[in-house]
């Protein structure tokens, strides 16, 4: 099968439209079976978005920087079998390596990536960062599912430079080993570095303890009741998670087998962070150094030093250290779960410290996001509001159910004109942290005197706190924004910006 992706399509109901395309996928998963990989044609499927909006998605697209080359990659997500490092687990992959290869580009080529779905289950590759074309974004309601069986060739332009990462936009997904990092280079920016590590965070739980599936069927059974945390942590105002796992991990490895960077001592090293934790928040140190944190989210920040950085799910930071002599452990505590995962970078001869070592540097000068500012160069064009958005995230008061302004898809969405300029405040009602995530945009940071602080996609919102950020509506569609808690968002802690005709 080879899905459509063609814009001009009627618009339909949020609720019609994830049952039409439940429906056809569960159509293709009883025709095709768990490893089917024949493509055969589909009628073009149903969008979430209206078709008159195709020319002002079209043209956004056109205004993008395009260098002309064309960068492609093949995934083919599917079962395979992971060594996390003596452990071998049976799980969701693009590849036997977790996380898959890194895709790289340039800022203003178009990324061609055919997917094809050896999946037994509708699949989807969400781009996470990239304010990309709509229709291309791999999230309902702009683009359907893949279902089993199905080919899609995702096809976009890609206009910033930044840390970036790709995973699955469909049901629980996510927590599983289908992640990559997509790191985006400009190759006007002075190179002030000598290495690059990327640094992928993950709490594992797929072929080793529940799967993802019974986690959130046992989360919604038991209620708020069947949380697993236990934990608190001051840094997320309390509770820190819903799920214990039985693994934490860097790069695919576990704690007693880590991964191991090489490099010279005197290096200055960009590290590229990415948590693709599904539940857990990361509070990261390299021992014996302190980091220089440049960039959040992909956009650059005034370097600021600190010594730790507390990351949720879906965030990224770069940060750029100068390397020492000897063995250093990289360690991301799971934070608030009372576990950790853990990396190595070599320069030199050293002995390995013990897995449960945890740096001084954790509880030094812990980097968050109000720690932050963009540079006058890497602010968004914004001047004054002329709308104002509360999103008001809440949890029923029985039940697992999580909600943005009420439960997805039943709540009623952000509607924005193109041109206009937003301020949004989420509002924090729960006894959780959230980790929100806006797709097809960055948003700017404001503080309480509305002060600019660092460009951001996801931001933590911590219990009964209220955050407020500038949006500019330049990029039409229909798109998220949601919870990056895997659990929350399948919970219904979901909402979507869209663009008025």
């Amino acid at each position: 099968m080879t899905v459509d992706s063609n814009l001009g399509q009627r618009r339909l109901s949020r609720r019609t439209f994830i049952a039409t395309t439940t429906i056809a996928a569960g159509a293709a998963l009883t025709a095709c079976g768990r490893t089917a990989t024949t493509a055969e044609p589909l009628q073009t499927q149903p969008t979430g978005v209206p078709s008159s909006l195709d020319a002002a998605i079209q043209a956004a697209e056109s205004a993008r920087p395009h260098t002309g080359k064309t960068v492609t990659a093949v995934l083919t997500p599917g079962p395979v079998t992971a060594d996390l490092g003596g452990r071998v687990v049976n799980t969701l992959g693009y590849a036997n390596t977790i996380p898959a290869p890194v895709i790289r580009a340039n800022v203003g080529d178009e990324l061609q990536v055919a997917v094809t779905n050896k999946l037994d289950r509708p699949t989807s590759t969400h781009w996470h960062g990239i304010a990309g074309q709509n229709n291309m974004d791999g999230a309902m309601p702009a683009t359907p599912n893949i279902p089993a069986g199905a080919e899609f060739t995702y096809k976009f332009s890609v206009p910033d430079a930044g840390t970036y990462w790709a995973h699955p936009h469909t049901g629980v997904e996510a927590d599983t080993g289908l992640y990559l990092p997509l790191i985006i280079d400009d190759p006007k920016a002075p190179a002030d570095y000598d290495a690059e590590w990327i640094v992928m965070m993950d709490d594992w739980t797929d072929g080793v303890g529940r799967s993802p599936q019974t986690i959130l069927q046992d989360l919604k059974k038991g209620g708020m009741g069947a949380m697993g945390g236990g934990g608190q942590s001051k840094l997320l105002g309390g509770d820190p998670g819903d799920v214990i796992y039985p693994y934490y991990i860097i790069n695919g490895r576990i704690p007693d087998a880590p991964t191991s960077f090489a490099a010279k001592p005197g290096q200055r090293i960009r590290i590229r962070f990415i948590n693709a934790g599904a539940d857990t928040a990361f509070r990261v140190a390299l021992a014996g150094h302190k980091m220089t944190v440049t960039h959040t989210d992909g956009f650059p920040v005034v370097p600021t030093e600190v010594d730790a950085l507390l990351l949720g799910m879906g965030e990224r930071y770069d940060v750029i250290v100068t390397a020492g002599e000897g063995v250093f452990p990289l360690v991301s505590l799971a934070e608030g779960k009372n576990a950790l995962a853990r990396a190595l970078l070599s320069t030199g001869a050293g002995a390995m410290p013990e897995p449960g070592f945890r740096p001084a540097e954790l509880n030094g000068r812990i980097g968050t996001v109000d720690m932050f500012t963009a540079p006058p160069e890497a602010r968004l064009k914004f001047t004054e509001a002329d709308t104002d958005y509360t999103a008001e995230l809440t949890a029923a008061p029985t039940g697992y159910q999580w909600g943005v302004n009420g439960f997805y898809p039943d709540n009623k969405p952000f509607n924005v004109k193109q041109g206009q300029q937003a301020t949004m405040t989420f509002t924090n009602k729960t006894r959780m942290w959230h980790p929100m995530h806006l797709h097809g945009h960055t948003f700017q940071m404001l503080n309480d005197k509305g002060e600019l602080g660092a460009r951001k996609d996801t931001v933590i919102v911590l219990p009964g706190q209220s955050v407020k950020i500038a949006i500019a509506a330049d990029n039409p569609g229909y798109w998220p924004l949601h919870c990056h808690n895997t659990y929350h968002a399948e919970a219904g802690m979901a909402n979507t910006f869209d663009y008025l005709n």
